[in-house]
């Protein structure tokens, strides 16, 4: 039997082996004109696909040469902000209307709604003994992993999971997106209780309650919540909903859904593309930062104090030692980021309401103060703007939601758009991703077990 220390050794050596072999010079990327990231030499993405669900509009291409423009996210061809103000004036929330548009292509009548959100209500609970034996028997320590292997556990309950007529696809998504919220609470309480040693709360979600007033049931003790808090949670969902075909989680569902394999085989793989700390972990990052300038920075009103310290961070020499000052810069948006927007303006509503108005000031003096500092950095570089992560773990915190919550409310989100696009692939896909990748290993001669060293 292989001790643990000769098995670390034996790794060791099969990591240098590893490392010494994958390595690829960098100058072949431009040499074979590799569109590393599928991304072209001027940042924008290699269209590799149709659309009809989100646009995420950043930039125009006028002769050639790309124009930045104030940012926009449209829904099935409508403004999120229109969708937005719309559920404010009915009174309304407006995640199960965004998820229904997304879904379906057209904004639903209130008899449309009010059946497609009573469905919804309705799967929240999980199948019959699921929470025992595939959450409270296998709890992890991660919950992005737990709402992976939950998704793959429904395949198990679902009596014709193979069955991919769009009907049963459609059935599949709105089942999983009313679970995902349920998924994350439960793995969360899990986790409390195996890993944390701290009491679990498993609270029956309730049928007629939102998606956001359920999440916040669901992981509280007293299972209770304001208004404001279930208003700004909603908006925080819906502008999360969809983000254009693009996104790297978004992509996995088209690349997976393309080798005609089941909805939870497609949604689980989009799960562990969210899981990655390059796309859906960045408003974790965001808060840390935040701790540490906090903790750095004497007088938070200081904007030459606070800039110092950006400065630290954009030079290597504070917080994580990359360069980043996460929550500022976009792949697309650069003059605005409208969820960003959007999310801010409810944020300071929530911060009067938590006594948090002075954590508020402090992200608006980094709003405004980053760009400039990164461009000092960088003049070459393109302009920046703040995004949305840069205010969302700020609500999500203010929200007393834990910091271990934060990827998979984004999952709980994205999940209506991701079963859009599932559909649309199936819909309007028909061949399965292939793309090229170019061999520049060289040929060498074999040679026999024997005669190797």
């Amino acid at each position: 039997m292989t001790t643990p220390k000769q098995e670390q050794a034996i790794i060791k050596k099969l990591e240098k082996l590893a490392i010494l072999n994958d390595p690829i010079n960098p100058d072949l990327y431009k040499k074979y004109d590799v569109k590393r990231g599928l991304r072209n030499a001027n940042g924008t993405g290699v269209l590799v696909g149709l659309t009809r669900i989100g646009d995420v509009v950043g930039y125009e291409i006028k002769d050639g040469q790309k124009i930045a423009v104030p940012g926009k996210l449209i829904y099935r061809g409508y403004d999120v902000e229109d969708l937005i103000n719309d559920s404010k004036v009915n009174k309304q929330y407006g995640y199960e209307q965004a998820a229904y548009l997304l879904l379906f292509g057209e904004l639903p009548s209130q008899e449309q709604l009010d059946t497609f959100s009573k469905y919804l209500g309705e799967c929240r609970v999980l199948p019959s003994n699921f929470t025992e034996d595939m959450i409270m028997k296998a709890p992890s320590n991660d919950i992005m992993n737990k709402i992976a292997r939950g998704v793959l556990a429904c395949y198990s309950y679902d009596d014709n999971p193979e069955d991919r007529s769009i009907g049963n696809i459609v059935k599949q998504c709105i089942q999983l997106i009313a679970r995902f919220s349920t998924l994350a609470a439960y793995g969360y309480q899990a986790k409390r209780r195996y890993y944390d040693n701290k009491s679990m709360y498993i609270h029956n979600p309730k049928p007629e309650l939102s998606t956001a007033e359920n999440f916040l049931r669901l992981i509280r003790s007293d299972k209770s919540y304001t208004q404001l808090e279930t208003e700004i949670l909603d908006l925080a969902l819906i502008l999360h909903a969809e983000h254009g075909g693009g996104n790297n989680s978004s992509l996995t569902v088209h690349v997976v859904s393309s080798a005609d394999t089941d909805t939870y085989s497609a949604i689980a793989a989009a799960v562990g593309s969210l899981k990655g700390s390059r796309h859906g972990g960045a408003n974790i990052r965001v808060v840390e930062m935040m701790d540490e300038i906090k903790a750095n920075v004497k007088d938070w009103t200081n904007e030459k104090e606070v800039a110092e310290y950006l400065r630290k961070i954009v030079d290597k020499k504070a917080f994580d030692h990359t360069g980043k000052i996460y929550g500022i810069g976009h792949a697309v948006y650069t003059i605005s980021d409208p969820r960003e927007k959007l999310l801010k303006a409810k944020a300071k509503e929530l911060a009067k309401e938590k006594g948090c108005l002075e954590d508020y000031a402090l992200y608006d003096i980094i709003e405004r103060l980053a760009p400039a500092i990164i461009q000092e950095k960088h003049p070459s570089a393109e302009r920046v703007c703040a995004n949305v992560d840069l205010y969302s773990g700020f609500v999500y915190t203010m929200l007393n939601i834990p910091r271990e919550l934060f990827t998979p409310l984004f999952a709980i989100s994205r999940i209506a758009g991701w079963s859009a696009h599932r559909i649309e692939e199936v819909v309007s896909g028909g061949r399965i991703y292939r793309p090229a990748y170019k061999n520049v290993s060289e040929t060498r001669p074999f040679i026999p077990l024997q005669n190797r060293k």
